[in-house]
């Protein structure tokens, strides 16, 4: 992994049509940019180069970051298992509230926050730390379509499971290509208004809806969920026409997710989503029939849970983005009543190994950080500085209640790492990182789900309802 100038190397692009004059058409979204010699698609990250259709990021990504699945809205598919989160540069959309919209638009990138892999190296750090699942996801992998596609093959016969969060504004010849190695679709439905998908996304809706069906279809494991933007999309008429699309296009069983919304890119003169607008939300749709909705980025409420569908067990709870497994037997079985629980299980895809103490005269730096308003979520980055093995430690503190052992972060030599560190029980208060000298870290704090790129805790200020640093200046770009 090397920092690079992220978009200096072509790779030859996939769902290429050649027309007359050297001008070529991209099939990979529905938008069929037809891009002229020296140009670029909408995305700013396909081009036409010498009459050929080239991808500008194959291999950058932002920092690859361990992270939970439940970051993904993904709550049916092996609950709190750790996962490798890979984002990359460039979107199909443009919506005003990005949060990750300094990768999202590319025009907006800067090299400092790019990073270059390798599918084998993506796929390295996943069996060396022990994680079984990939995540494609951040910006948007649309966009990242090769990379995607091929890294997912090397991954899949390594016997890792493939994830895709997407806003999923891509044709149905892309998905074709995306059935055999992805596992899980995660899809952000944006709205059920075709007026506000033009206006708000810069896309349309029912490409959306079909790529949906699609993936349904193929007997994928799908979840969806809708961002609700405070006083914009986050009322009963929202959650009804999203109840409509599940029960009747796809399932009443699929897992549906309201989303808490945070102020962010072009829509910063707001406020966060109202919880209780949000628990209406998932009533409303309840009422309607759907079997399983939750909401995202919210604490401190049971509308996160699982439970049995016929004797109420609880059978997973979950905090923030943390989930414990509590109702169900290890062969997916209800541990009261036997029924089959509404989850697919992943063994061994959850916790570090811990150690109850920190060892004696290992020459060890402890930070500590702690949770403050609505950060409740911090990225650890640790580089092992040496040309030899190094072991670091991370904990949660606080609580007395909980576990507070440290859990093990083996490093390469000079391997830099990253990974998420969520609250997970209303007492805690907060994370330390334990690491050797010849290591280096820094601490990066994150609403909600994570994006990208963050800031430094020590490099500025938060605004306790708008997004960390950096913020959106209208009128500014590279």
């Amino acid at each position: 992994m090397t920092q690079t100038t992220w978009n200096q190397e072509p790779h030859p692009a996939r769902l290429e049509e050649r027309l007359d004059d050297d001008v070529v058409r991209c099939h990979l979204s529905p938008r069929n940019c037809r891009i002229r010699p020296g140009q670029h698609g909408f995305c700013m990250v396909r081009a036409n180069r010498d009459g050929r259709l080239v991808t500008l990021n194959y291999g950058r990504s932002v920092h690859a970051t361990e992270e939970t699945i439940e970051t993904e809205a993904v709550f049916h598919y092996a609950p709190g298992a750790r996962i490798l989160s890979m984002g990359n540069v460039g979107c199909m959309l443009n919506c005003d509230y990005c949060h990750n919209w300094k990768t999202s638009q590319a025009r907006y990138v800067e090299d400092k926050d790019v990073y270059h892999y390798t599918p084998e190296e993506v796929v390295d750090i996943a069996v060396r730390h022990g994680i079984k699942v990939i995540s494609w996801t951040y910006n948007d992998p649309v966009v990242w379509h090769e990379f995607v596609v091929e890294t997912a093959a090397l991954a899949k016969a390594a016997g890792i499971v493939n994830l895709y969060k997407s806003a999923f504004f891509i044709s149905g010849e892309a998905i074709e290509e995306l059935i055999p190695v992805i596992d899980i679709f995660s899809v952000s439905i944006k709205s059920l208004d075709p007026k506000y998908y033009r206006k708000i996304t810069k896309g349309w809706l029912e490409p959306v809806l079909e790529g949906t069906e699609q993936v349904y279809r193929a007997g994928k494991h799908v979840e969806v969920s809708t961002l609700m933007v405070t006083d914009l999309s986050d009322d009963e008429k929202t959650a009804r026409e999203m109840a409509t699309f599940v029960g009747e296009r796809l399932d009443p069983s699929i897992p549906t997710h309201f989303v808490r919304f945070h102020p962010d890119y072009k829509m910063t003169d707001t406020i966060r989503t109202p919880v209780d607008r949000l628990e209406r939300a998932r009533k409303v749709a309840m009422d309607m029939g759907l079997n399983h909705v939750y909401l995202g980025n919210v604490y401190d409420t049971e509308s996160t849970n699982t439970w049995c569908s016929q004797c109420g067990l609880l059978q997973v709870t979950r905090y923030g983005l943390n989930a414990d497994l509590v109702g169900v037997d290890a062969d997916g079985n209800c541990a009261s009543c036997g029924t089959r629980a509404p989850l697919k299980l992943l063994p061994d895809a959850r916790r570090r190994s811990k150690v109850q103490e920190l060892p004696a005269g290992g020459d060890l730096d402890v930070a500590s950080f702690d949770w403050h308003g609505d950060v409740r979520a911090l990225h650890v980055q640790m580089r092992n500085e040496s040309d030899a093995p190094a072991t670091a430690y991370t904990r949660r503190y606080g609580d007395p209640a909980a576990d507070g052992s440290w859990e093990i972060v083996e490093l390469k030599p000079q391997e830099s790492f990253r990974y998420i560190a969520a609250k997970s029980t209303p007492d805690e208060l907060g994370v330390q990182v334990a690491i050797p000298d010849r290591c280096t870290s820094s601490l990066h704090q994150v609403f909600d789900r994570a994006h990208f790129p963050t800031v430094e805790v020590a490099a500025g200020t938060l605004n306790q309802d708008v997004s960390p640093l950096p913020l959106f200046q209208p009128g500014t770009r590279r």
